[in-house]
């Protein structure tokens, strides 16, 4: 979501000590409460910025409007720490509907049973999951079959071009495969000593989003087998996006190079972003760089396009890496068919969900809201539309020790970039075998 680096996310979701393992409350099934009586239920959220809790504030007073016998309580900028603190206590002041910006720990909230599995509630509801949401929002939002989340709007990854750079290099489109990917970098990159005048684009897996787990995205990789083992060894798909992503460092400078340009350029969150200088000609990036990219009123024409795809999956094209914010009900909370309500309203009435993203520039989060005609956006917004819904668009699949396996991967990464690691093959399996530890400890 904008304003909160998915990098600081990951980090978080991987060090803290979250959700306890054993069940914090009731099962779905124990739902009794009456929700057409008069209640108060709480909601905790985590936006902060004044414009975000303005929006949420609005989508709450929608939903009260429909249904004015149920009060929500608005509680903002809640960490999953706090929210998970709460989670286990319980209590009157405790939520009973959450949103969490971390899909990364879908798979400790449902399999320590802080949230309750909404397939129950959806059945009773007659509304498919299936048909509702994007195929890759379905596959975050539950764990082993548990449902104990929805998505709440989402977050699509694209590629940022600079045109007036393009133009003048005589590229006449954005790239569709890696193949063309390396080419037009190398075409966009202008060196300047040992530096750069401009750069083509910022490989390495310290950048802004060029994370392991966007690149890897673009190659559909499995993560984890049948049985649950980790696949990073093994998969063809991780060592083409690893080798990919090595031979895009080698081709643009190198490591240190690369790394000591990186350094001199501006952060990513704010108006100095390189993107929006021109230091850097292209740019992987989520849906809400449009904006803050327009905000910092560039110099330059801005295009968008889905990242390109390998070279033997052309067919693909268009897809790209979905994640998002998440919404579920509180195991702990007496008032459960009341939350279900507001959760069911968040998530499923297209129009709060399509005011809800025109209100703070995300992702709509169902299949009927991406396609809506209500929807106000800058037209180049529409390619991060038609990434969330395409089926061949990919996320990371959840993990009952939450993103503690990205994380992993990530470290790989950086050792590998950099050169303190070698051998792919032998660092790849390194790095599963680290991940199947980890999740054998935390079960």
């Amino acid at each position: 979501m904008p304003g909160i680096s998915r990098k600081v996310a990951l980090a978080a979701s991987a060090s803290a000590v979250l959700l306890a393992t054993a069940c914090t409350g009731q099962s779905s099934s124990g739902a009794e409460d009456d929700p057409s009586a008069e209640t108060t239920i709480n909601f905790w959220h985590a936006w902060s910025a004044p414009a975000e809790t303005k929006a949420v504030k609005a989508l709450v007073a929608g939903f009260e409007k429909t249904h004015p016998t149920i009060h929500v309580n608005v509680v903002g900028n809640m960490t999953d720490d706090k929210i998970n603190q709460a989670l286990r206590s319980g209590g009157t002041k405790a939520p009973d509907v959450i949103s969490s910006f971390t899909t990364n720990n879908v798979g400790k909230f449902c399999s320590s049973g802080a949230l309750v599995d909404l397939n129950p509630f959806f059945e009773k509801s007659g509304i498919d999951p299936e048909t509702t949401f994007p195929k890759a929002m379905n596959e975050y939002t539950q764990f082993e079959g548990d449902r104990c989340s929805v998505p709440l709007l989402g977050d699509a990854y694209g590629l940022y071009y600079n045109k007036t750079a393009f133009e003048k290099a005589g590229i006449t489109s954005p790239p569709k495969t890696w193949s063309e990917f390396e080419a037009d970098a190398e075409k966009l990159t202008i060196p300047d000593g040992d530096s750069y005048k401009q750069l083509g684009f910022m490989p390495n897996y310290h950048g802004w989003e060029t994370t392991t787990e966007h690149y890897l995205g673009q190659f559909s990789p499995t993560y984890f087998d049948k049985d649950g083992r980790s696949t990073v060894a093994t998969d063809p798909a991780v060592t083409a996006a690893f080798t990919l992503q090595k031979k895009l460092v080698d081709e643009l400078g190198g490591y240190q190079r690369l790394e000591k340009y990186r350094t001199t350029l501006g952060d990513e969150w704010g108006p100095k972003h390189p993107f929006h200088t021109g230091q850097v000609a292209m740019q992987l990036d989520g849906e809400w760089r449009l904006g803050m990219a327009l905000d910092a009123k560039p110099g330059f024409e801005i295009g968008v396009a889905p990242l390109p795809v390998p070279d033997d999956r052309a067919d693909q094209y268009g897809k790209g890496y979905i994640t998002g914010t998440i919404a579920g009900i509180a195991a702990t909370s007496k008032k459960q068919n009341a939350a279900w309500e507001l959760v069911k309203y968040m998530t499923t009435d297209t129009d709060a969900v399509v005011g809800f993203s025109n209100a703070i520039h995300n992702v709509p989060s169902t299949l009927a809201a991406l396609k809506s005609p209500k929807l106000t956006y800058d037209p180049r917004f529409k390619t991060f539309l038609d990434i969330a819904a395409n089926p061949n668009s990919t996320t990371s699949p959840a993990s009952v020790n939450g993103g503690v396996y990205l994380a992993t991967i990530q470290q790989f990464g950086y050792d590998y970039e950099s050169g303190k690691a070698k051998d792919l093959k032998t660092g790849l399996a390194a790095t599963a075998k680290q991940i199947d530890t980890d999740i054998a400890q935390a079960k």
